[in-house]
């Protein structure tokens, strides 16, 4: 399995992005996947986390309320809907994928990573 995420950019506080992570292979529809994010001189840490049909999902408390997760299995495609940026969301995003129908916030049980994909928010 791959995944390749995409979507970062450079916004103002305030603004909306959406992150994508595609993935190849036939694990992620039957998996769940997760975002996570690290700030410089941070600790990687879970943003948010969807099961494998997506009925159920998971947030940190940092972000609830202002980002959504989803997924398109058709597609073979995980999303992340930010909105109200602030500039402590400046951080590199990545998705994972887990062999579990349900996850959960601790990166160690998530096998697959994306490379990541830069966002930062200016005040």
């Amino acid at each position: 399995v791959q995944l390749q995420a995409s979507g970062g950019g450079w916004v103002q506080a305030g603004d909306s992005l959406r992150l994508s992570c595609a993935a190849s292979g036939r694990a992620f529809s039957n998996n769940a996947m997760a975002w996570f994010r690290q700030a410089p001189g941070k600790e990687r840490e879970f943003v948010a986390g969807i099961n494998w049909s997506g009925s159920t999902t998971l947030y940190s408390d940092s972000v609830k309320g202002r980002f959504t997760i989803s997924r398109d299995n058709a597609k073979n495609t995980g999303y992340l809907q930010m909105n109200s940026l602030k500039p402590e969301d400046t951080a590199v995003y990545s998705c994972a994928l887990t062999l579990r129908a349900y996850g959960g916030r601790d990166l160690a049980i998530y096998r697959y990573w994306g490379q990541g994909t830069q966002v930062t928010v200016s005040s």
